[in-house]
């Protein structure tokens, strides 16, 4: 039963890598599944609503039933009605994509956004519920500038560094690259990039604290021709007085306080 369950959820985390579809030999291939266990988990994920063919004998791809389960999730917790007024409030002061993170344990996860009003030029849109690379976003680095450099690298080696070409020419793949945007961003008081996630984009972020823990990050992301150095600074006192109103009132989602284990 329990490799069952490790298996069916291996596949369905496997099938988000996939949105136009895959075939059940890639499937059963890439996890080393045995082909007729992979089509019986398939067709019981079928059966759930989970996941469908794209046509008779055809690829396989997810439905919008995982995405109305996190989105159903989401709502429950509290969290976007408590966080959206200050997101969308921030967007349109900077006029930039800012996103919400939640701290869970070891991960953290963007779980909300609001997208700033401009409407020309280069947009940066990256999917919500993945999972911060923290070595290389200026989401991690502001939750791991609130951790001691022990537990901020134990973490990033758990997950690995981005691995060159994946990410900005300026990522850190070294334990000294990485500790030396922690130690700056610590300094200001909030965490700032310059192509390391990805090229020609930069991102500003600020931790969202409660109790003198990071139980969250807000961050603003968009074009480096936009987001220049001086418009991060310049937008950093509005990013952390949005942090500050936060913090306080987080206690009205269960999504918040289920922070990372071991104390920075």
């Amino acid at each position: 039963m329990v490799i069952a369950l490790d298996r069916g959820l291996s596949v369905l985390e496997h099938l988000t890598r996939y949105p136009q579809g895959v075939p059940i030999s890639l499937i059963a291939s890439e996890l080393d599944i045995p082909l007729s266990t992979c089509h019986r988990l398939l067709a019981e994920l079928q059966r759930r609503d989970y996941v469908r063919q794209t046509r008779q004998q055809g690829d396989y791809v997810l439905t919008t039933k995982v995405v109305s389960l996190g989105l159903g999730f989401l709502s429950s917790g509290g969290i976007v009605d408590i966080a959206e007024p200050l997101l969308e409030r921030l967007a349109q002061r900077s006029g930039e994509l800012v996103r919400l993170s939640i701290v869970d344990d070891d991960r953290l996860t963007f779980v909300a956004k609001s997208q700033g009003l401009r409407q020309q030029g280069m947009r940066y849109d990256p999917d919500m519920g993945a999972d911060a690379r923290l070595s290389c976003t200026a989401s991690g680095h502001a939750w791991l500038m609130t951790l001691s450099d022990e537990r901020a690298l134990e973490l990033v080696l758990r997950q690995g560094f981005g691995k060159p070409g994946e990410y900005g020419p300026a990522a850190p793949t070294t334990v000294k690259a990485l500790l030396g945007f922690l130690h700056a961003a610590r300094v200001r008081g909030y965490a700032v990039i310059n192509e390391v996630f990805a090229p020609r984009m930069s991102a500003i972020a600020a931790p969202v604290v409660r109790r003198k823990e990071a139980i969250g990050v807000i961050s603003i992301a968009g074009p480096r021709t936009r987001l220049t150095a001086a418009r991060m600074h310049e937008l950093a006192p509005a990013l952390l007085e949005a942090t500050a109103e936060l913090g306080p009132i987080s206690n009205a989602s269960t999504l918040f306080g289920r922070p990372a284990l071991g104390k920075g």
